[in-house]
């Protein structure tokens, strides 16, 4: 029969050669897009249930009918051909009384969501497992006091989110975890903007029975340029380890000691600065609390606005137009320039430029670094680019054998600092040491950036002076009253201000390669693309890799974002370049972050997946409706060049605009 067929089927891997095998049972199958949906049912035994892969994902869309006569089940099943978990099946649960139809994997968490019951949590986020430390998040299921955040439904389960029963436990919970942190809401740094906090409030705690015992690891950490862990204040809820080690693949956190000595550190007892970390500052976006955190920099910059000696200038990245509005209740991916440059003059700030500019002169100079190699130096590719700071500590720790293929271009916001202290202090007859320049950006790392090594100081002073967060962005707005919804459209100044689409994308990943394919292309052509949208290196997919052929060469890209798929990536480099063979890729683009620089460190807190994908399709809108979309078109840029860069790569160009990169290897103790 059929379902002897297809017994041991759903233990197979997915591949789409698999799914064109069906021609042998006979089944309709129909191809769209990215999935092949299998038209025709088929049967498979009850025992099968046993087979279905635990992970399955939302990607696998079926539904059942039960044939009690018979006791099988009739499934119809739509799969993606490009994953390659089992199949999934739907099932019933019941939500204090409330029947839903959910995926056999699917959490209690979310089942009772999608009931319309919110069940409280505190470790727990999406996007990472559940480790189910806290205890907040109790149920009943079918009697039994479970988790909710790491228990799967059962068909036929049924759940109990609020009895008072359930209501003692998590206040119980809770009352644990407030005793082992200060007391000290008003000081916090997260302040208005804690888990801890919202859910004390939303189970109305008032008191604790005993007073508050601290933990005995109490010594702030602040040597790093860019974060602050402060342990008093540590949950031990165990996102930040999790990020660091599987989803960014630092390792520079960890679980030390037991019971009440509990930590999370770098291990060996080292200070965040002697760790792996790299400072991408993906721990601080997922802290509950307020254990880790950026660093600060909003005094020094509140100083400068109210000094009328000093001239203070500013410039904001890509992707901090994007993420800003939710600070203020906007939906992620709302693009907010316009009311982002009137915020700024509404703060105090002297002249407002903008990151993108920087974006488009970083693209000028790496394109034409890249078509050089090409067509002059083939055999020292590939280049890998270089905006990215958490990438260069990475790149300076873990893989300094590589830094032969690094591209020696600076990030944007570098270049744009370098201009305003000479050619646009020149312009204005200021002194260098006069101007006061912030860059409001997406990324922890920037901190550490801006004094990097003496290429950072070009213009013969800091180039930089300060680097601030998103985040801390917000908080400067919220201090002065500065609601930003509603307020009127401004524009940034001339002539740092200007920008094209191809400066926009780069807050996204792939958006880098692309706006530097488009400018190669045309350097090694002298045409435009024909069509500028590079579609293979656009989405969140952890690495993308496709070919383009440019005047006959058929070149091979790869763009990768998350630090763990970068190492993956940069293995394969490695070993063609140890064993002497070709080279997999031409053209490398490396993210730290997840999504790029719209998942960077210093965005709003939890920067979810599903949030990041939004974030990078407001700057493909951007890129969309600007008439510009290629760097080397920007009219600012050319006019740069002719009144005072000459070109891109050149003399003064390399001396400004480029950087170098020295070994750094990471030291595990007193003695390495």
């Amino acid at each position: 029969m059929l379902y002897d067929q297809f017994a041991d089927f759903p233990r197979q891997k997915l591949h789409k050669s698999v799914v064109l095998d069906f021609d042998q049972y006979n089944l309709n199958k129909i191809e769209s897009d990215e999935t092949i949906r299998l038209k025709q049912p088929y049967w498979l035994k009850p025992h099968c249930y046993r087979h279905l892969h635990p992970k399955s994902r939302l990607e696998y869309n079926l539904s059942k009918k039960v044939d009690s006569s018979e006791q099988i089940v009739l499934w119809c099943v739509e799969v993606s051909t490009n994953n390659e978990r089992g199949f999934t099946m739907m099932i019933k649960v019941t939500v204090n009384g409330i029947e839903v139809e959910v995926q056999n994997d699917t959490r209690i968490i979310h089942a009772a969501k999608k009931a319309g019951f919110k069940i409280p949590s505190l470790c727990y986020v999406q996007d990472i497992p559940a480790t189910a430390s806290c205890g907040v998040c109790m149920v009943e299921a079918n009697g039994q006091l479970v988790r909710a955040c790491s228990t799967a439904c059962v068909n036929g389960m049924k759940i109990t989110t609020h009895s008072k029963k359930l209501m003692d436990l998590r206040y119980s919970a809770l009352q644990l975890v407030l005793m082992n942190h200060p007391n000290n809401c008003p000081e916090c740094v997260r302040n208005g903007n804690c888990e801890l906090q919202s859910l004390a409030q939303q189970l109305g705690m008032r008191q604790l029975p005993v007073s508050s015992m601290p933990r005995p690891h109490s010594e702030i950490d602040e040597s790093s340029q860019a974060l602050i862990m402060d342990p008093r204040y540590c949950i031990l809820c165990g996102r930040c380890v999790h990020v660091c080690n599987e989803i960014q693949g630092v390792h520079a956190l960890t679980k030390s000691n037991r019971g009440f000595e509990s930590l999370i550190g770098p291990a060996f007892e080292r200070k965040l600065e002697e760790s792996e970390c790299v400072k991408c500052g993906q721990c601080s976006a997922y802290c509950p609390v307020a254990a880790i955190y950026e660093k600060d920099a909003t005094a020094a910059v509140w100083d400068a606005i109210d000094d009328p000696e000093t001239v203070v200038v500013v410039q904001e990245a890509p992707a901090v137009r994007v993420a800003l509005g939710e600070e203020f209740g906007l939906e992620p991916g709302t693009n907010v320039v316009g009311e982002m440059y009137t915020a700024l003059r509404m703060l105090g700030f002297d002249y407002i430029f903008d990151t993108n500019f920087g974006a488009d002169l970083t693209i000028l100079e790496e394109a034409m670094e890249f078509a050089t190699i090409l067509t002059k130096n083939p055999e020292k590719l590939p280049l890998i680019t270089s905006c990215c700071p958490s990438w260069v500590d990475y790149l300076e720790k873990f893989y300094d054998d590589l830094i032969p293929n690094f591209s020696t271009a600076k990030s944007p916001h570098q270049m744009v600092g370098t201009m305003v202290k000479t050619f646009w202090a020149k312009k204005m007859n200021l002194a260098p040491e006069k101007i006061f320049l912030v860059s409001i950006m997406p990324c922890t790392a920037k901190k550490y950036e801006i004094e990097r090594m003496e290429d950072m100081y070009a213009s013969g002073c800091k180039d930089v002076d300060v680097t601030i967060t998103t985040r801390e962005f917000a908080r400067m707005l919220k201090k002065r009253g500065i609601d930003l919804v509603g307020l009127p459209k401004g524009v940034a100044d001339d002539p740092l201000g200007q920008y094209t689409g191809a400066g926009t994308i780069f807050g996204a990943t792939g958006g880098v390669m692309e706006a530097a394919i488009r400018t190669a292309y045309y350097y090694v052509t002298g045409e435009d693309m024909p069509n500028p949208n590079v579609e293979f290196v656009r989405g969140h997919k952890a690495i993308k890799t496709g070919e383009l052929e440019v005047a006959g060469t058929k070149l091979r890209i790869a763009v990768a974002s998350g630090l763990a798929n970068v190492k993956e990536l940069l293995d394969r480099v490695r070993k063609a370049k140890n064993e002497g063979t070709e080279t997999p890729y031409h053209f490398i683009e490396v993210m730290a972050c997840r999504g790029g620089c719209v998942g960077g460190g210093g965005q709003p807190y939890l920067s979810l997946n599903v949030i990041r994908d939004k974030r990078a399709k407001g700057l493909y809108k951007e890129d969309g409706e600007l008439q510009l979309k290629h760097s080397h078109h920007n009219p600012s840029i050319k006019k740069l060049y002719e009144e005072f860069l000459e070109k891109p790569n050149s003399k003064l160009a390399h001396k400004l605009l480029h950087t170098s990169y020295i070994a750094r290897p990471v030291k595990y103790s007193s003695k390495d």
